[in-house]
C-alpha cells in the first residue's frame, strides 16, 4: 500500500516560491528578471541537496536509526551493490560467525543473475532492500516515470525472488532528485542513506576504511559497506572481507546489537 507524500521543506518552499514568482509577473511584467532569477537559485538548492546523500531537504531519509533502537543499543550494517557471487558468501559466513544481522541494498538485475544466492540472503536471517534494478550512474538525472519503472522493476524482482517486498530504498550513490521521494511513496518504500560511510569502493586499506566506520561510533549508526564493487587491499581481497571481523568485534566490545533496518522501524 502506498504511504502519505509529505513533501520536505524546500520541495514546499519551492512550491510556494513558484507559485509567488508566477503571480510576481502576472502583476508586475517588468518584475521577470527578479523571479526568474529567484527560481533559478532555488533550482540550483534543489539540485545541490540531490547531491548530498544524507540531506532530508526533499523528503524523510533515515541516516540513523529511531530513538527506540538507539536506545536498545542497536546499529546497523547495510551491504551494498551485490549479490556478488565472489565476496557475498563470504560475507554471510562472516556474520554467521558472530550470529550479527545486516541489510544487503541489492541490485534487481544481479539478483536475477544470482537467485540461489539473493535467497540465501534471506535465508541467512538477513534483509535484502532495494538498491534499483540497474544501478545506473544517470539515476539521479532521470524523471518520475523512469524512477517509478526502475524502483519498481527492482521491487519486483526482489519480491519474487526472495519472497521478500523490500521495506528501504537506497539510490545509487545516495544520490538523487525531487522526483524520487513521490515514487517512494507510492511504492511503500523509505529512503535510507547512513550514518557514516567508508568509501570501500576506491578504498583498499583495510586500517582506513575501518577508522571511517569506527570514529565516533554508537547506537544508532547506519554504516554503509559494499561486497559488490568492493576494492581490493595489497593481496587482492575484497576489503569487505578484512574489515567485517575487526568491525563486528567492535560491536561486541561495545555492547552494540547489528539489526535490520526493518526491525527499527517504530
Amino acid at each position: 500500500m502506498p504511504r502519505p507524500w509529505r513533501p520536505g521543506t524546500l520541495i514546499g518552499f519551492s512550491a510556494a516560491l513558484h507559485a509567488a514568482a508566477a503571480a510576481g509577473i502576472a502583476l508586475r511584467p517588468d518584475a521577470w528578471p527578479w523571479a526568474a532569477a529567484a527560481v533559478a537559485a532555488n533550482h540550483g538548492a534543489l539540485t545541490a541537496a540531490g547531491l548530498l546523500p544524507r540531506c532530508s531537504l526533499l523528503g524523510t531519509n533515515w541516516t540513523r536509526l529511531p530513538a527506540a533502537a538507539v536506545a536498545r543499543r542497536e546499529i546497523a550494517l547495510t551491504i551494498d551493490d551485490g549479490p556478488d557471487p565472489q565476496v557475498t558468501p563470504y560475507v554471510l559466513d562472516l556474520l554467521d560467525a558472530q550470529g550479527a544481522r545486516a541489510n544487503f541494498f541489492v541490485i534487481g538485475r544481479l539478483v536475477r543473475e544470482h537467485p540461489a544466492l539473493a535467497r540465501e540472503i534471506v535465508a541467512r536471517g538477513h534483509a535484502v532492500e532495494n538498491h534499483s534494478e540497474n544501478h545506473v550512474k544517470t539515476f539521479s538525472l532521470r524523471g518520475p516515470r523512469w524512477l517509478a519503472r526502475e524502483i519498481g522493476a527492482a521491487q519486483d524482482t526482489i519480491a519474487d525472488i526472495c519472497g521478500r517486498t523490500p521495506r528501504f530504498f537506497r539510490a545509487p550513490a545516495g544520490l538523487r532528485n525531487p522526483f524520487l521521494e513521490p515514487v517512494l511513496a507510492r511504492l511503500d518504500l523509505q529512503l535510507a542513506s547512513w550514518t557514516r560511510r567508508a568509501y570501500d569502493t576506491r578504498t583498499g586499506d583495510p586500517a582506513i576504511v575501518c577508522r571511517r566506520l569506527s570514529e565516533n561510533l554508537g547506537a544508532g549508526d547506519i554504516l554503509l559497506l559494499h561486497d559488490g564493487n568492493a576494492a581490493r587491499t595489497g593481496t587482492g581481497a575484497p576489503v569487505i572481507l578484512d574489515v567485517l571481523p575487526r568491525l563486528l568485534e567492535r560491536f561486541a566490545r561495545d555492547g552494540l546489537e547489528p539489526v535490520t533496518l526493518a526491525s527499527a522501524i517504530p
